[in-house]
């Protein structure tokens, strides 16, 4: 198959493929083993979806009651530019007896919209408003794999984890921060089988550009010579200064956000403590990264004596913090995108990522809220975080407590192992 992300080969014989598939999955689901006509994505998508222990049998929770879910929609970037999705998107839908859903980056469906008659079938499996579809929840499907892989996906029948969506076929790409490239959600797709052709994985992927380049129009980044900095859940910080996005090295990332969290300027000797774990590395090659950082910055951003940053910089992190200061977890957790630059060892940023993960961890367990809980719990950070799985449990409605209490247990006996 030329196209990897797309479920059938033009010469492909539906009815037969889903018949292979159906005996590939009955093979995976009892026995874990792959078979061959699985696409690797596929394959690699039922995998972390058995990690996650996702029952095939199952369906995704409703998390957001109707009193949440008109908040969070209206606050959602997405929001912007729902009018224009649904242009794009509502006669395709509704003569196709499709549907179109917006989600937002924890895979919970913001909007679903479409064929009176489909939206009738998907409530069995309850994909509706509310639901979360992320991957960890709900099993190999085309939006929530989407946000996993961050690409476009297309997803057929009995290629989904969960045997009750196996009647569908959908395709989904994800949306993005057109300033930070931050992902904010994922546009989809859903209906039948005839869905299985490169066109409806083109339709989507024309749909998410747009999207993204009327995000650029109506949402442009801040002017006046500040910048934006976003160091959460990535190894290469990404700076925004003034419209120009500037992908910085590991090094680079870690001066910029040490700089960043001390606007009054760091001396050659205290930036050393903050950025290397062996206190004899020469001063040289702190110099030597500061002239590269300030060839490519330019010398009126990066400052000496003391080292600091000449423009205010609005950090990714930083949000977070005020976020949780004013009393807005579910904010902050939504501006929290991962772990402050994840593989850096430099002492000053593993410091400040465990405090703000640290404060964020504690401000969701003390609120005990469900569905803030599941989302660190199912995050890629929170996947072995045992006390929030612990607080999940406690705060879960009755019928799910049991499977997430075997969770929390199997977690405990593997870390005292």
């Amino acid at each position: 198959m030329a196209d990897p992300w797309v479920a059938l080969a033009a010469d492909a014989n539906p009815g037969t493929r889903l018949r292979e598939l159906r005996r590939a999955h009955e093979v995976f689901t009892s026995a874990g083993r792959l078979e061959t006509p699985v696409r690797a994505v596929v394959g690699q998508s039922w995998r972390r979806s058995a990690r996650a222990r996702v029952s095939p049998d199952g369906a995704p929770l409703v998390e957001l009651c109707a009193d949440e879910l008109g908040p969070h929609r209206d606050a959602h970037p997405l929001a912007r530019v729902m009018p224009m999705i649904r242009e794009l998107m509502s006669a395709y839908a509704v003569d196709g007896e499709h549907l179109l859903a917006v989600c937002d980056a924890h895979g919970r469906l913001l909007w679903v919209e479409g064929h009176t008659g489909a939206r009738r079938r998907a409530e069995r499996m309850n994909f509706v408003e509310g639901a979360r579809w992320a991957e960890s929840e709900a099993g190999t499907n085309a939006p929530g794999t989407a946000l996993a892989i961050d690409r476009p996906i297309q997803v057929f029948a009995a290629e989904h984890f969960l045997r009750p969506v196996q009647q569908w076929t959908c395709a989904a790409a994800p949306l993005h921060d057109p300033h930070t490239g931050r992902v904010l959600g994922a546009v989809d797709i859903t209906g039948g089988n005839g869905l299985a052709h490169p066109h409806s994985l083109g339709f989507v992927q024309a749909v998410a550009r747009a999207a993204e380049s009327q995000l650029a129009l109506v949402a442009p980044p801040s002017a006046g010579g500040s910048a934006q900095l976003s160091a959460l859940g990535r190894d290469e910080a990404l700076l925004v200064l003034d419209g120009r996005r500037i992908r910085l090295g590991r090094r680079h990332s870690e001066i910029l956000v040490t700089l960043a969290l001390h606007p009054e300027g760091l001396s050659g000797d205290e930036l050393l403590i903050e950025l290397y774990e062996d206190e004899s590395a020469p001063s040289v090659t702190l110099r030597a990264e500061l002239a590269r950082l300030r060839g490519l910055l330019g010398p009126e951003l990066l400052r000496s004596r003391p080292y600091r940053l000449s423009t205010p910089v609005d950090c990714d992190f930083d949000t977070v913090t005020r976020r949780l200061e004013s009393g807005a977890v579910a904010a902050a957790l939504g501006a929290y995108a991962g772990p402050l630059l994840p593989r850096s060892q430099a002492p000053g940023v593993v410091r400040l990522r465990r405090r703000v993960a640290g404060q964020l961890r504690a401000a969701l367990i003390a609120r005990g809220d469900p569905g803030l809980l599941a989302d660190w719990a199912y995050s890629s950070w929170g996947a072995e975080d045992l006390p929030v799985w612990r607080a999940l449990a406690a705060a879960a409605p009755p019928e799910r407590r049991a499977a997430l209490l075997a969770r929390a247990q199997v977690l405990d006996a593997e870390q005292r192992a």
